[in-house]
C-alpha cells in the first residue's frame, strides 16, 4: 500500500501483538495533518497501552466524501474499511459535518473499526493536538478500551449512540464560532495575497499613482485617526463585496434544508475574504510606506502641507495610500477568472464541493 508508514515498537521490542491504523485523509491540509499525527500516534496509544502491543500507522490521501452531511454508513460505504490491510481505518475530512447547528467532531463504527473525525470541527486553534486527541479517543472506543482515550476526552466531547456507532460533538460553548473557524483556517485566507497576483499588481499601481498627487498629502495631512480608520474599513468592505459579487462566491440555497448549510459556508467565505484582504491591506500599506520614504522628499511634502514632516506623516500617508490601493485593487479583481480567485479564497476540499454543486445546477437546467 502506498503512504509513509511510522512505526513505534515498544522499548523492550517485545511485543506480544501488532495493532495497525490507517489514517485516510482528504488531499492538502488534511494529508499534512494526517502525516504529523501518525508521527506520534504509535507512541501516545503506546504510553496507555497495558497490555504493551506494537501499534503502527499509514497515511493514504484521497478524497471519499463528497457531501459533508453523509450518514456513518453510506461514508463506511463509500471507503469499505473491511477491504483495507490495516486493523482500524479512520478517516480525516476538513469538510464540515454537524447535527443540526451542533458540529460534529467523529462518528465511530466499532462494528467495522472505523472511524470518521471533522478537522474544521475541531475549531481554529490547535488543530494538530485537538485532532489528535480526537483521533486517540475514536480508536479507543472503536476497540471498546478507555484507557487508551485521552484523560478526560470522553468528558470534553459529549457523545450519543447514532445508527451504527457512536457520534462526538465539539465541546458546549462557542460551538458554532468553533466549527466557522475551522472552516476558514482550512481555506487558509492569508493565500488571497499571492493568489492574486493581478489585484495585488492593479493596487500598488493605484496607490503609487495616487503617491504622486499632492492632493493626497493634504488629505492624509487633514483627515485624522477616525477618518482614517473609517476609510480602511469602508475600503476593505469594499473589496470583499466586489469580489463575492463579480466572482459569484455567494452561496444559494437550492431547498430549504440546505439553508443552514449555505450561511455556515457563506459565511466562512465572507470571513476568508475579510481576513485575507486585510492582509492585503498591510501588505499594500508596507510597499506604499517604503515607496514614499525613497520617492518623496521631505521637504517637498513639508512645503504641501505647510510644516515640518517626520516619520508620523509618512505613516499617515501611507496608511491614506493602502485604502486608496484596496478600492483600486477591487476594480482590478474583474481582470481574475473565476477559478484564480475560486482558488485563491477556498481550500481544496471547499473548491471541489463548490465545483460539484455547480455542476449538479447545470445538469438539472439541462434537463
Amino acid at each position: 500500500m502506498s503512504g509513509n508508514e511510522h512505526n513505534q515498537q515498544s522499548q523492550t521490542g517485545a511485543a506480544d501483538e501488532q495493532v495497525s491504523v490507517l489514517l485516510i485523509a482528504d488531499p492538502g491540509k488534511a494529508t499534512a495533518l494526517a502525516h504529523r499525527v501518525a508521527q506520534r500516534l504509535p507512541e501516545q496509544l503506546r504510553s496507555r497501552d497495558g497490555r504493551r502491543r506494537r501499534w503502527t500507522t499509514h497515511v493514504r490521501s484521497e478524497p471519499y466524501l463528497s457531501d459533508e452531511q453523509a450518514a456513518l454508513f453510506e461514508v463506511v460505504g463509500a471507503v469499505e474499511p473491511s477491504s483495507e490491510r490495516e486493523d482500524l481505518v479512520i478517516y480525516l475530512t476538513d469538510l464540515p459535518r454537524r447535527e443540526d447547528t451542533v458540529p460534529v467532531v467523529a462518528d465511530v463504527s466499532a462494528d467495522h473499526l472505523f472511524a470518521l473525525v471533522s478537522v474544521a470541527a475541531v475549531g481554529g486553534v490547535r488543530i494538530e493536538s485537538r485532532v489528535e486527541n480526537a483521533v486517540e479517543l475514536v480508536i479507543a472506543r472503536a476497540l471498546n478500551e478507555p484507557n487508551l482515550a485521552p484523560p478526560n476526552a470522553s468528558r470534553r466531547l459529549p457523545s450519543e449512540q447514532i445508527d451504527g456507532g457512536t457520534r462526538y460533538f465539539a465541546p458546549s460553548g462557542l460551538r458554532r464560532l468553533r466549527l466557522l473557524s475551522g472552516m476558514v483556517r482550512a481555506n487558509r485566507p492569508w493565500r488571497l495575497v499571492t493568489g492574486l497576483s493581478k489585484v495585488l499588481v492593479g493596487a500598488f499601481a493605484t496607490g503609487a499613482f495616487a503617491l504622486a498627487t499632492s492632493t493626497i498629502w493634504l488629505f492624509a495631512d487633514t483627515m485624522g485617526p477616525w477618518r482614517m480608520s473609517a476609510a480602511t474599513v469602508l475600503s476593505i468592505a469594499a473589496m470583499v463585496l466586489w469580489l463575492v459579487l463579480d466572482h459569484e462566491l455567494w452561496e444559494r440555497p437550492k431547498a430549504p434544508q440546505e439553508r443552514q448549510r449555505s450561511v455556515l459556508y457563506n459565511a466562512a467565505t465572507v470571513v476568508t475574504l475579510l481576513i485575507g484582504v486585510a492582509i492585503l491591506h498591510v501588505a499594500l500599506f508596507c510597499l506604499l510606506l517604503f515607496t514614499a520614504s525613497v520617492t518623496l522628499p521631505p521637504h517637498l511634502l513639508s512645503n504641501t502641507v505647510g510644516h515640518a514632516v517626520n516619520f508620523s506623516d509618512y505613516l499617515t500617508l501611507a496608511w491614506l495610500l493602502a485604502s486608496i490601493a484596496t478600492i483600486g485593487g477591487a476594480l482590478g479583481s474583474g481582470l481574475e477568472d473565476d477559478d484564480a480567485v475560486t482558488d485563491a479564497a477556498y481550500g481544496i476540499r471547499q473548491r471541489q464541493r463548490l465545483e460539484k454543486t455547480r455542476e449538479q445546477s447545470f445538469e438539472h437546467e439541462q434537463e
